[in-house]
């Protein structure tokens, strides 16, 4: 029983309602208290504990007020890491840490969050707050690196928008006869499949439409179900916690402009602070080795904050190959992690993609097919004969 609820969950396996975020009643956390819950919703009684006001507990999880402490402590643990280099690599080594450890115990019982965005958008306007208050007045840094460094700022936040707008969510055509058609559409994608495995092999199974187990509907293929956003996505990539959104197929195309641009930006920013801060040294000297930044403390704090910034665009990078490979090989993440599972993938590049085989056509159809896809989100018409 215990392996049971150690075992990693299956992308498109049901959850319980206790799990679920739509679910009004759920005050339990484990799956042992179903039954109790079940039993105080069919006799109306009021929960022993939390729940007590829907307006209350709404309110406290838009604030996300746990949040605080870390926007808070993040400028604070940056300065306190300028007083020395030891003390500057102690911290920035042990904060990615500190970081996930606070997320885990704070917001572990949530699926949605803002915890990960906000740290973000935070890091980012300090980072530039910095740039301006402190490497600007320094006169090394001329009109157009400014304007650059800006320019690229805003076209991270506007592509960030745009990720945001949505990842293309499948619809029924029909909700009110959505449970009926899906009913009929099971029986025959059964018996499709079957006939499929003993007369085409393995070719068809790559284009057949399928039933959501969740959601009851009819999705395309590529599609897959996210539990965290309650729903189908057409060509479900992944869901990143950073933005807190889904990457489908309407909004991969500007997560992946999103991650370019930030990574430019934020590598040309570096530079431009390193150059600022020790002229007499390279880029990757002046990163390693700058012992006169600690003369003075703005100084110390600017050359900490682009150890920080290059941490968190280190990670971005290797996000930002993953998803160039992944296109490349015309596969998603999704079905990166369900090859394997399955045992049905290759790996490639040092384990850095998994080639499926399914759907690439060579390089540069991958791409075109990539940079062409439909950007809708509209609700999806299928018939019987789709399933196939």
């Amino acid at each position: 029983m215990k392996w049971e609820k150690l075992k990693p969950p299956e992308p498109d396996d049901p959850l319980c309602c206790c799990k679920c975020d739509i679910y009004q009643n759920r005050c339990c956390c484990d799956c042992e208290d179903l039954d109790e819950a079940f039993n105080r919703w069919l006799k109306d009684r009021p929960p022993k504990s939390g729940c007590q006001s829907v307006v209350f507990g709404a309110m406290v999880d838009r604030l996300e007020i746990s949040i605080v402490p870390v926007l808070v402590l993040l400028p604070l643990l940056l300065q306190v890491a300028a007083l020395h280099y030891l003390l500057g690599i102690i911290i920035l080594t042990t904060l990615p840490g500190l970081v996930l450890w606070y997320y885990y115990a704070t917001h572990r019982k949530r699926r949605r969050t803002l915890f990960f965005l906000t740290l973000s958008l935070y890091s980012l306007f300090y980072m530039y707050f910095l740039f301006i208050t402190e490497i600007l007045p320094h006169g090394d840094i001329s009109p157009l690196q400014l304007c650059t460094v800006t320019t690229g700022m805003i076209l991270t936040i506007v592509s960030l928008i745009l990720t945001k707008r949505g990842p293309g969510f499948v619809t029924p055509s029909h909700p009110e006869a959505c449970s009926q058609e899906a009913n009929e559409a099971s029986t025959h994608l059964r018996a499709s499949t079957q006939t499929a495995a003993s007369s085409a092999g393995t070719s068809a199974e790559t284009t057949k439409w399928s039933r959501c187990p969740v959601c009851k509907i009819i999705r395309p293929p590529r599609a897959g179900h996210c539990r965290t956003c309650g729903a189908c996505v057409q060509r479900l990539d992944h869901h990143c916690i950073w933005i807190n959104s889904c990457i489908g197929q309407a909004n991969h195309r500007s997560f992946l402009f999103t991650l370019c641009v930030f990574v430019l930006t934020s590598l040309y920013g570096i530079s431009l602070v390193l150059w600022s801060l020790c002229p007499h040294h390279n880029l990757m000297t002046a990163l390693l080795y700058c012992p006169t930044v600690y003369n003075q403390s703005s100084t110390a704090l600017c050359f900490t904050c682009a150890w920080y910034s290059s941490i968190v665009t280190a990670g971005l990078f290797y996000l930002l190959v993953v998803q160039i490979l992944n296109i490349s090989f015309n596969v998603t993440e999704r079905e990166s992690q369900l090859a394997l599972r399955n045992k049905m993938g290759r790996s490639r590049l040092f384990g850095l993609v998994i080639d499926t085989g399914q759907y690439s056509h060579g390089f540069c159809q991958n791409w075109i097919e990539f940079l062409t896809m439909a950007d809708t989100s509209v609700s999806l018409r299928y018939s019987l004969t789709d399933l196939v």
